[in-house]
């Protein structure tokens, strides 16, 4: 009881704590999200809905889910850049350098920011570039959107899953 009153006391430990912990449920809730839209959303309604309705129905469960991403994408990198901070404090008072003399852990941290950026540029591309159906589109071009609805939706997904891995590298490098 002694420790966890400690624990809970010590806001130089709090804090990390509480800031990593938020990091952490907005990533998974946006890659969750992503996921249940790749593996369950999509496939569901190729099965239970006729073609002309899949993506205006899967339009509607993204249009929700970008509300949420939009929220979760300011929480990420102000959580991110304050994880940075807390790992450079600690990497100081283990070994006497900071983060710029750790060449393993800033080799992950790049390719983590280059695959965030990755999957910030497919979610802005989706805003920015967002097609209406005209009535127009070719037969390959309505059923390319039949096929994935919501664009890029595999890929984000991958580069959220690579995310994650380098979240964990970083995780074991610095302890």
């Amino acid at each position: 009881m002694d420790a966890l009153q400690s624990l809970l006391t010590d806001l130089n430990q709090l804090i990390p704590i509480v800031n990593h912990w938020l990091h952490l449920v907005s990533a998974v809730i946006w890659i969750g999200g992503l996921a249940f839209l790749v593996m369950a959303v999509t496939p569901g309604l190729k099965t239970a809905v006729p073609k002309e309705y899949i993506k205006p129905i899967a339009d509607t469960f993204y249009r929700q889910y970008k509300r949420v991403v939009g929220v979760l994408l300011v929480v990420i990198l102000f959580t991110g850049g304050i994880n940075l901070h807390y790992v450079n404090q600690l990497l100081v008072s283990q070994t006497g350098s900071g983060i710029p003399h750790h060449a393993k852990y800033l080799t992950v941290f790049f390719i983590k920011l280059f695959l965030v950026l990755g999957i910030l540029t497919l979610f802005l591309y989706t805003i920015i570039f967002k097609t209406e159906p005209t009535g127009e589109e070719t037969a390959e071009e309505r059923e390319e959107q039949m096929a994935e609805p919501v664009p890029f939706q595999r890929v984000a997904l991958w580069l959220g899953l690579l995310i994650i891995l380098c979240a964990a590298a970083l995780k074991h490098l610095h302890q």
